[in-house]
Parts: C-alpha cells; sequence; structure tokens
C-alpha cells in the first residue's frame, strides 16, 4: 500500500506519487480500485491533508488516477501511464547518478541487483 520514508530526500508528496504508480505497476492497484481519501490517508502516514491532496493532483493530472465528487479517488484505465512516469523517474534518477561519475557499468550492475531481488 501506500507509503512513504521520512529520511528519503524526496518532497513527501512525490513519494505519495511514486508509491502509487508503483503499487499500479506491480499489480496492487488496479483499474477502478478506491484510493483512500486525502484524509484518511493523512491520518494513517501522520501528514498534512493538503500534501496528500497535492499528490492526488498531480496524479490525476497525469491521467493516473481520477476523482468522482463525493465518492473519492480510484485508479485510472491504465494505458501505461503509471509505467511511462516511473520510467522518466529512472530516467531523471540515471541522468543525476551518471552527472555525479557513476558510471554506466554500475548502474547495469545495480539494475542487474535490483532484477534479482
Amino acid at each position: 500500500m501506500i507509503s512513504i520514508d521520512p529520511s528519503d530526500k524526496a518532497p513527501i508528496f512525490e513519494q505519495i506519487c511514486k508509491s502509487v504508480c508503483r503499487d499500479i505497476a506491480a499489480g496492487v492497484l488496479c483499474e477502478g480500485d478506491r484510493l483512500p481519501s486525502a484524509r484518511e490517508l493523512a491520518k494513517l502516514l501522520q501528514l498534512n491533508p493538503n500534501t496528500v491532496a497535492k499528490a492526488y493532483g498531480m496524479l490525476e493530472r497525469d491521467g493516473i488516477i481520477y476523482s468522482v465528487q463525493g465518492k473519492g479517488c480510484f485508479v485510472a484505465k491504465h494505458e501505461g501511464k503509471a509505467n511511462e512516469k516511473l520510467t522518466e523517474n529512472f530516467r531523471a534518477a540515471a541522468r543525476e547518478a551518471l552527472g555525479a561519475g557513476v558510471t554506466p557499468g554500475e548502474l547495469t550492475d545495480i539494475i542487474n541487483e535490483l532484477s534479482r531481488k
């Protein structure tokens, strides 16, 4: 389910977005599944509801979820949008790592290591 890491440098709303995308890509969340309300998730994760609302707004803007007035937020028809968002995030992280001096071989080793888990 949706999780955050307080020690992560990424903003909390971005962590929520990534977590939702990961859950969709992994099949944990499927088309039509209802997400917890912003208040419910904020209470569960001990966050400000506005932070969750911001994340949900970004996910809705990207077509990953949709909202129904009075009913809540739901996972939209995928069409690969969650995977696209994860790939976009991966590319940005890889670009940053390469810029910091990590070699392509080291990145490949990391990917291979993660794929074995």
